[in-house]
């Protein structure tokens, strides 16, 4: 194959760090009076902070119950209750299959790069052991558009001079799928087949991926 490069998405794709935004916005919900369940959390997957909070308030039906200064503080309240979720978190964190994966491309000199929403990347990645493997990382941090736009993929791309379509990106959200498409990237999605009718193809995890079909 001529892919030359692998793009991960982080929450929900090598680490296991979304239950705890999920536990993080839940909290947030409890205290505004209404519950946030994991099917409405499902909405969030690939979306940037503010936005996941603009649908956690759609929920509640608190649309335009809040000023942006108290939006901003809201946002900031749930990020730090997660960031002393993930502060203890270690290499027991990484999901099935995402370490071997990423030990493969290596050996075999394929590049890779991060592309997550997230404001916490270096932190995770860090915190879990994973950090070595990464040529570029790209994160909430670095970008101005939220996926669907395809601007945290077309960054790692641009920055390791690989052209688009010779990337091969890994995500767990409809967003995500969409701006990797977007960008004319091959579109592996991660999870459930009927969460994820976008992608071009779908594993349950990353151990089923089959690295030879693609690298």
């Amino acid at each position: 194959m001529s892919n030359k490069c692998a793009i991960f998405d982080l929450d929900g794709v090598l680490v296991d760090t979304a239950r705890y935004h999920y536990l993080a916005w839940k909290e947030l919900a409890e205290k505004l009076g209404f519950e946030f369940t994991i099917e409405h959390n499902e909405m969030l997957k690939g979306v940037s902070r503010m936005t996941s909070l603009d649908i956690l308030l759609e929920v509640g039906n608190l649309k335009d119950a809040f000023t942006e200064e108290e939006k901003v503080k809201m946002a900031t309240e749930k990020n730090n209750r997660y960031v002393e979720y993930i502060s203890n978190i270690d290499e027991s964190e990484i999901l099935d299959g995402a370490l071997s994966l990423l030990q493969e491309l290596k050996q075999k000199g394929i590049k890779v790069a991060l592309g997550s929403a997230s404001k916490n990347a270096q932190i995770i990645l860090k915190n879990v052991g994973i950090e070595e493997y990464f040529d570029v990382i790209v994160d909430g941090n670095s970008v101005s558009k939220a996926k669907p736009d395809p601007e945290v993929f077309t960054l790692g791309a641009e920055t390791l001079g690989i052209s688009y379509d010779e990337c091969v990106v890994f995500e767990d959200s409809q967003a995500g799928l969409e701006a990797a498409k977007i960008a004319g990237m091959l579109a592996i999605g991660v999870g459930q087949e009927k969460d994820l009718t976008n992608a071009d193809v779908v594993y349950s995890t990353l151990k089923d991926f089959d690295i030879e079909r693609y690298f």
